[in-house]
């Protein structure tokens, strides 16, 4: 089916047709619940080309807007738009109307984890490292480091190394090297796409678009926040307070006053949290998938 839907899509070439592309995909109307889930039952039910092409392409602007929150990886952002849009149309193939919840909600999932192994091919292992802690740093470090510290440049200050190495669960020195690997890589929005002078900021604008997508995220939230609250049960008592007290409060409890609170190690704080993490995780993966939330390879 992608093969069939890609070569109907719009081309997308090279930096250069990036400001034309952008001005095509936004000539795609967005479409209302009602019309949406008709054709997706439509594709569905009988495979109907057409039907999955209006999904796709309705859809577009959505993959571009995701794409740019990774343009600080210093990669082409019409290729990660290209692998984005390979997402969305594993997503369309995959989706079940009948769930309830809109294509957008469930395409988000496949259009980040599209992008995310392009970004992960191109940023080599040696580069990231290989630990998942490490996978999650490259991923997370300049969301944690616009909360703590929005203005930074450079190095970070040592109290806010130490505070993303302790959300992240990852040594210093890691924080440290992977700022510095990303740092000089920011792509603006306010950077100037074709001849014309236009800026990025010009295309994304779309108020029907951040609409669409401020609801996608609050759905989604919402969503997680049911999977953690269902999952949270399988920790016995101990486990689910180190884990609120450490990875789940705005503020998070020392390894030193847990020790003391459980007259236990700090170590063997750090182990509970982590197997209780783990525990947590991989149910939330589970029910998750279960619930055809995430993707299925």
């Amino acid at each position: 089916m992608s093969t069939t839907i890609k070569s109907n899509l719009p081309a997308l070439s090279n930096e250069g047709g990036l400001s034309a592309y952008l001005e095509q995909i936004k000539k795609f109307p967005m479409l209302a619940a009602e019309e949406e889930y008709m054709l997706a039952k439509n594709w569905k039910t009988t495979g109907n080309v057409k039907a999955a092409e209006k999904l796709v392409t309705s859809h577009l602007r959505l993959v571009a807007k995701i794409a740019m929150g990774y343009r600080g990886y210093g990669l082409p952002v019409n290729e990660m738009i290209s692998e984005g849009n390979v997402g969305l149309m594993q997503a369309v193939k995959k989706f079940e109307p009948e769930k309830g919840f809109r294509l957008a909600t469930y395409a988000m999932w496949w259009i980040r984890a599209s992008i995310q192994e392009y970004v992960l091919r191109s940023w080599s292992l040696v580069k990231i490292g290989t630990t998942t802690a490490q996978k999650k740093l490259f991923f997370n470090l300049k969301k944690i480091k616009n909360q703590i510290a929005p203005q930074s440049e450079g190095d970070l200050r040592p109290e806010h190394v130490s505070e993303i190495a302790n959300k992240l669960d990852v040594n210093e020195n890691e924080v440290v090297s992977m700022n510095r690997r990303l740092s000089g890589k920011e792509f603006s929005l306010n950077a100037q796409v074709g001849e014309d002078g236009d800026e990025w900021q010009d295309w994304l604008v779309d108020k029907e678009l951040d609409h669409d997508l401020k609801f996608a995220h609050r759905e989604e939230m919402g969503q997680r926040q049911s999977l953690l609250k269902d999952s949270i049960k399988i920790l016995n008592e101990r486990e689910r307070e180190i884990l609120y007290s450490r990875r789940l409060n705005d503020e998070p409890t020392t390894l030193e006053d847990l020790s003391k609170k459980y007259k236990i190690s700090r170590e063997r704080i750090r182990q509970i949290e982590n197997k209780a993490f783990e525990k947590l995780q991989k149910h939330m993966l589970l029910s998750a998938k279960s619930k055809n939330l995430l993707p299925v390879n």
